[in-house]
């Protein structure tokens, strides 16, 4: 059961959770204008972050309070410093940085906003303007890479690919589930099959790992064109939430038809119960879906397994995953 559904309402807690956003956005506005990058090298007055970003004194002053108040910022005779929650995670010095997938948030409030129009008509909301398609794009696949780094070291111990040599990662953005396989498998050559606008944040994670001999990146639209090569394991992690039935159909077919008899399949989702009505986050990542996509939802594991099965997969079967962090799941099979 759903700890969520046992929750006890009242006039106070709706209102917490009605005015919620002003924290969301009070975080949100501290990313963007960079400010815990500019006080990880030490303590400042508001006058001197306002000299180093030339935002107005009076609106920068009421930010760092609110973010102090907050906790993430600390201020001790009028100078501001990062916490040690904000240094190691809203810092760009970190390597734990998790500013793009903040943005990448940020970038969706506005069609949040309108979610009352996205459920009258059934229709996305979501449209992205051409000057700013390069920064959505940055914030997206590398704030996906920041999300998978935490969970791919735990995920790849859950899944045995010590007997497998070559893997598909479908929809593999910047490739992060690849490299993370390849490093606890070194017998393990993995292709991510991603579009072509990927390439360059892939290839550049790649090579930070010095993974280049291992890993590469074959680019194309793999729900219009057929998937090249043949592989013995293939991973689609979170692609199926963004199509229709008949699109996750057609993606694991293809899927299931680039892999040789015995080859392993591997979806990984937020996953609903059978109801659909639950666990809470994959219910609004479903929302989420209506607002960005034409035909995109959360699937429940009775779902997978039978789009699965209608692909050829065989026992499709979910992966135990309640000690790892995050909502995600993991159903596995073999093809005949």
């Amino acid at each position: 059961m759903d700890k969520n559904k046992n929750q006890s309402w009242n006039p106070g807690r709706l209102l917490d959770l009605s005015g919620g956003y002003w924290q969301t956005c009070a975080l949100h506005a501290g990313v963007k204008l960079d400010l815990f990058t500019i006080l990880d090298d030490g303590e400042k007055n508001a006058e001197a972050v306002a000299g180093a970003t030339g935002n107005d004194l009076r609106g920068l002053s009421m930010l760092l309070n609110a973010l102090t108040a907050m906790g993430l910022l600390q201020k001790e005779d009028g100078r501001y410093a990062n916490s040690s929650q904000a240094a190691r995670f809203l810092s760009r010095n970190s390597p734990d940085y998790l500013g793009y997938i903040i943005n990448h948030h940020h970038h969706l409030m506005d069609s949040w906003a309108h979610l009352d129009v996205a459920v009258r008509t059934g229709r996305s909301l979501r449209e992205r303007s051409a000057h700013r398609e390069e920064e959505w794009r940055e914030n997206f696949l590398m704030g996906m890479f920041n999300l998978a780094s935490m969970l791919a070291p735990h995920v790849v111990r859950k899944i045995d690919l010590s007997n497998r040599s070559r893997l598909l990662d479908l929809g593999g953005g910047p490739g992060t589930y690849a490299i993370h396989f390849c490093l606890e498998n070194p017998q393990l050559n993995a292709t991510v099959y991603d579009l072509p606008s990927t390439r360059p944040f892939a290839e550049k994670t790649i090579a930070r790992f010095v993974l280049e001999d291992r890993i590469r990146f074959m680019d194309g639209n793999f729900i219009e064109k057929g998937i090249e090569g043949r592989y013995d394991a293939a991973w689609l992690s979170h692609i199926l939430h963004g199509e229709d039935p008949d699109g996750c159909r057609k993606i694991l077919s293809k899927a299931a038809g680039a892999l040789e008899p015995g080859g392993m399949l591997m979806v990984q989702e937020f996953i609903l119960e059978d109801d659909l009505a639950g666990p809470l986050f994959p219910t609004l990542f479903s929302l989420n879906m209506l607002l960005g996509t034409e035909g995109g939802r959360s699937y429940s594991e009775a779902q997978i397994r039978a789009m699965m099965e209608e692909a050829g997969v065989k026992n499709p079967r979910r992966v135990p995953t309640d000690d790892m962090p995050g909502e995600t799941g993991i159903i596995v099979g073999e093809v005949a």
